[in-house]
């Protein structure tokens, strides 16, 4: 992957930087500004350095036209605030106020285009219509540098295509999330955990997969628990269980029983009569969900007390720590518990080795710890990535990241 060391060298160029700021909104309010804030340094480096720079990202799903639901606009003055310097906004990606207000640019400045996903061609299937996007783009500059972690691992014109038409590097938010995940994948430090989270099995079959026999304990939350808890012939009410994912998680069972990482599941859950905040609810050991109030089913909505603490001695007894995913429905404070202790045990002061490195795999993660009133530099390391740490964990070549080979 080429990196560069000196942002010095983009002095009096022209430079378009993929960053990635699909931050939350809430009717045009943002309620979340770690992308941003992750994006701002690269930016700032390069803007310090005398280069012209040109932001690029996209908002939500829109699809492939304009829709002021999903525009950049209201991202510009936070970024602005985040990297010290005003951010002029163009109104469309590669038309006549993107190609006038870039052409414009003077030594130092900062232009933001408005969403990449208003053009079919971004994210188009056909590659075709993908190189003539990014052609349009790569006539607005010099050089290319990648910085949007969380969509490296899309084959999309300003992730991929762009690559390959002008000199590119990865961005000091790239390189930083790829040097966590290697460390992560080749040389943790020992005892090596993993905290896996969220409501579908499915989606983190791949890190199981390719960690069991890395890690030495794999932690097992939020709502996929429930399918772990059927594979060893749990009764787990109406909790959400992936029955057609069973017997996968039986073979990891097996693999873990092999010599593979310690699998280490809930002894107790908070059960609720429905999925509401102001849901009646109860504790109960997992060999005995079913005991439930008369007339409610009862569906698990997170981590019991017992379970969360015995899950954040082993996370602070930990050198190496990986976090994807909520151990309840953080969103509601009733159930918002065992996501809080784990996130606790996380933070650099917890641990009993100084030394140690906690990852908060990006995503729901990252929107929990911060909502839960965790700070970003209570961790060692906040991902951005979400799908793409995931993946990368997984082993699966990114395509962002081949383009910068």
């Amino acid at each position: 992957m080429r990196t560069f060391d000196d942002a010095g060298i983009f002095a009096g160029h022209t430079v378009l930087v993929r960053s990635d700021l699909n931050v939350p909104m809430d009717n045009g309010t943002i309620t979340d500004r770690g992308r941003i804030l992750a994006s701002a340094g690269t930016i700032r480096d390069l803007a310090e350095a005398g280069a012209k720079v040109i932001v690029m990202s996209h908002l939500g799903r829109p699809k492939g036209a304009p829709d002021p639901q999903y525009s950049l606009a209201p991202i510009a003055p936070e970024l602005a605030a985040a990297i010290g310097r005003d951010v002029a906004f163009a109104a469309d990606t590669v038309g006549e106020d993107a190609r006038t207000k870039a052409a414009a640019l003077e030594d130092g400045q900062v232009l933001l285009l408005e969403n990449l996903r208003f053009n079919p061609g971004e994210t188009s299937k056909d590659e075709s219509e993908r190189k003539e996007f990014a052609a349009q783009l790569t006539a607005l500059a010099d050089d290319f540098v990648s910085d949007g972690f969380g969509v490296v691992h899309r084959k999309q014109a300003s992730v991929y295509d762009i690559a390959a038409a002008l000199p590119h590097y990865a961005g000091s938010l790239v390189r930083a999330e790829v040097e966590v995940s290697d460390r992560l994948l080749n040389d943790p430090k020992r005892p090596f955990t993993v905290v896996l989270g969220g409501s579908k099995v499915s989606d983190k079959l791949g890190v199981i997969d390719n960690l069991i026999d890395r890690a030495d304990n794999l932690l097992i939350g939020g709502g996929m628990v429930f399918t772990f808890l059927a594979a060893l012939g749990h009764d787990i009410g109406s909790s959400l269980v992936e029955k057609d994912r069973i017997d996968d998680v039986k073979g990891y069972l097996d693999r873990a029983e092999a010599g593979g990482a310690h699998i280490v599941l809930p002894t107790d859950i908070v059960m609720a009569a429905s999925f509401a905040a102001d849901a009646e609810h109860w504790v109960r050991p997992v060999t005995a969900l079913e005991d439930t109030p008369a007339g409610a089913e009862g569906l698990g909505l997170d981590i019991g007390e017992e379970s969360a603490q015995a899950y954040a001695d082993i996370i602070r007894s930990s050198a190496t720590v990986f976090w994807n995913g909520p151990m309840g429905v953080f969103e509601f404070p009733e159930f918002a518990a065992g996501t809080k202790a784990v996130a606790q045990a996380l933070t650099t002061e917890a641990g009993t080795d100084a030394g140690r490195l906690t990852v908060v795999g990006g995503g729901d993660s990252a929107a929990a710890v911060r909502s839960l009133g965790f700070a970003d530099d209570d961790f060692g390391h906040i991902s951005t990535g979400g799908g793409a740490s995931l993946e990368y964990l997984e082993g699966k070549t990114l395509p962002g990241l081949e383009a910068l080979a």
